[in-house]
């Protein structure tokens, strides 16, 4: 029987989501490293990423003597070096996903912001009652950094609402803004005219930091910040610096540096913040593709035939 393990299963629910019959599976409900992951891999035939979440390098697929595939969810892993896998007879797999979840979170958090639910909720509780007004939507700016296929949905919705959607990335051409539903501007023109900056931009070495502190200090006082991408496109401290010193208005993040967050990290008694648990792509549909996928995955590969193969 093919042993299996299941990364990052947080939520235990990766057993609902297919049919493991036949398989001998290890669902690993805790975030795994170093030796305590290689300990927990040792004797898997077939090992299953969550995303990016568990980095593996050559050092860590080294000491996995009986790994044959490696499958991810997602039909991109940054984190999987898939050329030494190769070196060592490792197959490495993709699990495809569906896009909307992310861009749907991302809406949750602008409203979250703009209009402070999770502050009502708070206060009716408490048996207060309408000790803020409410931000607006309609008539106001909506800067995308990035539009890609997440940056578009989401400015479909803005476009919705309302909304001047404008967008900045470095190769953006006005006909792509305009194909996307948004107005190209100049990077800095964003930063200083938008009410919203929400953040849609791979994670490569150009981009690593790309929102920092020149953008960050150019933003009004009564703008938002939001991140659903990765937590590495906004520096940190500049970041830190930001929320401190109340450069916005507030920041709502689905990504962190670390992840699980720490209990002592910063953001957590953050003023002006909404933070979620990297819930964008976390959904009953997306995990249901994903995992019926790996399933699929592991049985093309029992018959010799793998598919949905990543290249290095």
């Amino acid at each position: 029987m093919t042993r299996v393990a299941v990364l990052d299963d947080y939520q235990q629910v990766a057993g609902s989501y297919a049919d493991w019959s036949g398989l001998d599976v290890d669902f690993v409900g805790e975030h795994l490293t170093g030796d305590a992951l290689v300990d927990r891999l040792a004797g898997r035939e077939v090992v299953v990423a969550m995303r990016e979440r568990t980095p593996f390098p050559r050092e860590v697929l080294a000491r996995l003597p009986d790994l044959r595939m490696l499958i991810t969810t997602g039909m991109r892993n940054r984190s999987i070096d898939v050329a030494a896998a190769g070196d060592l007879g490792i197959v490495v797999t993709g699990a495809r996903g569906i896009r909307t979840p992310t861009s749907e979170l991302t809406w949750a958090l602008i409203l979250g912001l703009v209009r402070p639910v999770a502050e009502y909720d708070r206060d009716i509780r408490a048996g207060q009652w309408q000790r803020t007004v409410g931000g607006d939507l309609a008539g106001r700016t909506l800067g995308l950094v990035g539009l890609g296929n997440q940056g578009k949905a989401v400015a479909a919705v803005g476009n919705a609402f309302g909304m001047d959607v404008v967008a900045w990335s470095p190769h953006l051409t006005e006909e792509r803004a305009a194909e996307g539903g948004a107005r190209l501007v100049e990077r800095a023109e964003l930063f200083s005219t938008s009410d919203v900056v929400s953040v849609h931009m791979a994670l490569v070495p150009a981009t690593r930091g790309i929102v920092g502190e020149a953008e960050l200090r150019a933003m009004r006082p009564e703008s938002f910040l939001v991140n659903t991408s990765r937590a590495a496109l906004v520096d940190e401290d500049a970041l830190r610096k930001a929320v401190e010193g109340a450069w916005l208005a507030g920041v709502a993040l689905d990504v962190f540096d670390i992840e699980p967050v720490p209990t002592d990290h910063w953001l957590l008694t953050a003023p002006r913040t909404l933070l979620s648990p990297h819930m964008g792509y976390v959904s009953d549909v997306n995990y249901r593709t994903y995992f019926t996928d790996v399933v699929a995955n592991i049985a093309a590969y029992r018959a010799g035939e793998p598919v949905r193969v990543l290249g290095g």
